[in-house]
């Protein structure tokens, strides 16, 4: 083949395709694809047919010169003997006068130079697009390279710290095991003294007692009578027995309780919130609603975009239709709603206070009981699935349990989630929860009484797999009160950091993975989440404390990267 460089010094020779002698390259026939030299153009290349008609290039513009498509001699597919004379653009397709006649006469029909130059131009924008894609990945590709760089000096770094620990740990545990040795070696002396002493004064006792014993025997052995008298008057004073007082009790050595190793003492693996791919997030407002309520304690975005919204315990449900800016109520009751949910069937499921099996509203309106009761729980939060799975978070205040339930449609307990392998709690207060399509169930629980709280990730059989408990510079100062979370179409866990006002993004299995500020887009007192159908975010708003108005704010939000 020959060389497509200019012809030049360090170069193979390339010879005449016709002669196949080494006489110089000087033409190039573009018909025929064919490098000639001079002899060969003249007197054996003109002799071709339609020699007259070929286009032939100097040597100089040989590797210069971009070949021209000839559109004038394309074989029809359809009708032999034929041409192609145009390009069908609705049908995408050469055609011949034939064809046209037949098929294509009042279609879109186009010169085929045009229509090669305009699918020319579009790979072109194409293959920008790939060129721009494969730069943006190459960047990206060097962003993620640097993260194992850093994520690697990280984990050595960490790996040295627990191996530091662990070191020391261990010198703190021999040094404590020794020091409990001594303590029990002590105390162990200090009880032996004592008992000790009380037994060297029984020996003492008895010693001299039996010593008193043969000399009141050689007393009554005397003989002689006055003798007798002399010495059982002296007697007389020995024989008066006063035995040694000892201790009523004695204290024993000091009893050995083991101890649990806990993550409190030993540490444990925190999320440090550093290690970033530069996630681009994006939220912006799409709408934003003034509602009637005082406060949006739920949202629950139904298949005909009508919207169902709760002011919780202030005990009123309306369900909403988006006109404009404006939401007209189309129903709504004097309910203190606990917990709600749509179902994919359109149906609002609703934990009422006091009651401990589910109520539901229909898509015509009309409230009734369903089948799902976790007596001898009381409902709190609803997390529909499907509509052949339901996870409900419920809570026994005065016995002090909490608990997520798994239910199927028939309202039968799949499986209830109280006790970890220990049989020591898996919450304190389940408050909300949401779940990714793994199958893994984030929980938020409240742990304290001024709300703060964390997110419990449950696994496979309700196995414990994390827990966050907040960014460590974001609530350094301010508690992690997580107010409610939702699932993305990504399966990413978005959750509300209520006095912070701040969206912590979690992946699937409850690491941080960014964060984002209400404040920024101008949202303030957010309250509560939700996804719609199309993947938008909803924020439904409370108002300032203090405030007596009832303008809780509601907002469609359109989010990207997460």
């Amino acid at each position: 083949m020959a060389s497509s460089q200019p012809f030049g010094g360090g170069q193979v020779p390339v010879n005449c395709k016709l002669c196949k002698t080494d006489r110089p390259i000087q033409w190039k026939c573009m018909d025929c694809k064919i490098l000639m030299c001079g002899y060969c153009k003249d007197n054996v290349h003109s002799q071709f047919k339609n020699a007259l008609d070929h286009k032939i290039i100097s040597r100089e513009e040989i590797g210069l010169h971009t070949e021209e498509l000839d559109f004038t001699n394309i074989k029809c597919d359809e009708h032999t003997g034929q041409s192609s004379c145009l390009y069908c653009n609705m049908c995408e397709i050469l055609v011949c006068p034939t064809c046209v006649a037949k098929v294509h006469k009042k279609h879109d029909l186009i010169e085929i130079s045009d229509a090669y130059n305009i699918k020319v131009e579009r790979l072109k924008k194409e293959q920008s697009k790939i060129q721009k894609s494969i730069s943006n990945m190459n960047m990206k590709k060097k962003q993620l390279n640097k993260l194992v760089l850093a994520e690697n000096s990280q984990y050595s770094k960490e790996s040295q710290n627990i191996l530091r620990h662990e070191k020391t740990v261990k010198q703190q545990v021999e040094q404590y095991f020794k020091e409990l040795k001594s303590k029990l070696e002590q105390n162990h002396e200090t009880v032996l003294l004592s008992v000790k002493s009380d037994l060297n004064a029984i020996s003492s006792f008895t010693n001299q007692k039996e010593d008193t014993i043969n000399e009141v025997q050689d007393c009554i052995d005397i003989s002689n009578a006055s003798e007798f008298f002399k010495e059982v008057k002296k007697m007389e004073k020995f024989t008066e027995t006063q035995e040694p007082r000892t201790k009523s009790s004695y204290a024993s050595s000091q009893k050995f309780v083991p101890g649990n190793v806990t993550q409190s003492n030993i540490g444990s693996l925190q999320d440090d919130g550093n290690l970033s791919a530069e996630i681009n997030i994006s939220l912006v407002i799409n709408r934003e609603y003034q509602t009637t309520l005082d406060l949006i304690f739920y949202v629950g975005p139904c298949l005909d975009q009508s919207i169902w919204i709760s002011s919780g315990y202030h005990g009123m449900l309306q369900r909403v239709k988006p006109e404009g800016t404006n939401l007209k109520v189309m129903s709504k009751f004097n309910i203190i709603v606990c917990g709600m949910a749509v179902t994919p069937s359109n149906q609002l499921l609703l934990s009422a206070k006091g009651k401990t099996r589910l109520q539901q509203i229909s898509s015509s309106g009309e409230l009734t009981e369903s089948v799902y009761d976790v007596t001898p729980f009381l409902p709190i939060v609803i997390h529909v699935v499907s509509d052949n799975k339901l996870i409900i978070g419920a809570l026994k205040s005065e016995l002090k349990r909490s608990a997520v339930i798994i239910m199927n449609k028939k309202g039968e307990k799949e499986a209830v989630y109280e006790h970890d392998k220990h049989n020591q709690p898996l919450f304190t207060y389940t408050w909300r929860l949401t779940s990714t399509s793994t199958g893994n169930i984030h929980v938020v629980d409240k742990i304290s009484a001024d709300f703060s709280g964390k997110v419990v990730i449950l696994g496979q059989e309700g196995h414990i797999i994390n827990q966050y408990t907040g960014h460590p510079t974001i609530n350094k100062s301010t508690p992690f009160k997580p107010e409610d979370i939702v699932t993305t179409p990504s399966d990413n866990v978005v959750v509300m950091d209520y006095d912070t006002e701040i969206l912590h993004i979690l992946n699937d299995n409850g690491y941080l993975i960014s964060y984002f500020n209400t404040k920024d887009i101008g949202i303030e007192f957010p309250y509560s989440l939700a996804i719609n159908t199309s993947g938008q975010l909803y924020i439904g708003c409370t108002k300032a404390e203090g405030d007596e108005a009832k303008e809780a704010k509601l907002y469609e939000i359109n989010i990207e990267g997460f």
